[in-house]
């Protein structure tokens, strides 16, 4: 498989592509430096993909920003960059995805929206995060009717994991919840992603919902 990897540090993909070539491993990964935040990065990005690799089969949205911040005392800068980077970012990703497919006359394609189990409950200590993580899901509901109504084949699943060992936390936070708690891999989520690229092509997973164990956070 070709892989597109879009972030603002793009040297960190660009070091994953010369150790993926130097072990000789199949496929590809390109890097494309975007900031998710504006439009037009994503749309230059999404431009590169249909000049130069023909289009995309397959879209991961997997940005996220989380910040501590509530209702009370929260400000603007900070409650329109949780929704810009998780929302708005990922509504973007996937129109110009969509685009793309039409554009290309693919039939089959698939949107993967890496959310979280906070899509599910809530954290009173982040409110505007959770906000914007149940926004998603009902986002992706949206767009699953949507295809399923035009009889489509484009997949849409949704990725809800639990505690994960990424760097969306801040350092602090980040280092006192991995000392003491069970945590997801960066690797899980993407091993996930993969089982439901290999189903049938009848078979749509719609959601799933993965957390470490033990867990405190028990969604269903």
């Amino acid at each position: 498989m070709v892989v597109v990897g879009l972030a603002r540090r793009d040297d960190r993909i660009k070091q994953m592509s010369k150790e993926l070539a130097a072990a000789k491993e199949p496929g590809k990964l390109h890097a494309i430096r975007a900031d998710v935040c504006k439009e037009e990065d994503l749309l230059s990005a999404f431009d590169w993909v249909d000049r130069e690799l023909g289009g995309a089969d397959v879209l991961v949205n997997n940005a996220g920003y989380w910040s501590h911040v509530g209702i009370d005392d929260g400000t603007v800068e900070l409650w329109s960059k949780i929704l810009n980077t998780n929302v708005i970012g990922s509504s973007i990703c996937s129109r110009e995805y969509l685009k793309s497919v039409e554009k290309h006359k693919k039939e089959v394609g698939h949107i993967f929206v890496v959310n979280s189990v906070v899509g599910h409950i809530v954290m009173v200590d982040s409110p505007m995060y959770c906000a914007s993580k149940h926004a998603l899901r009902a986002l992706s509901m949206c767009l699953r009717r949507k295809l399923a109504d035009q009889q489509s084949k484009i997949k849409v699943t949704d990725i809800c994991p639990g505690l994960t060992k990424t760097e969306i936390l801040d350092n602090t936070t980040r280092q006192d919840m991995f000392d003491h708690m069970t945590c997801l891999a960066s690797e899980d989520v993407a091993a996930v992603i993969v089982d439901c690229l290999s189903a049938s092509s009848v078979t749509q997973i719609c959601e799933v919902v993965m957390n470490p164990v033990p867990t405190s956070i028990a969604v269903y």
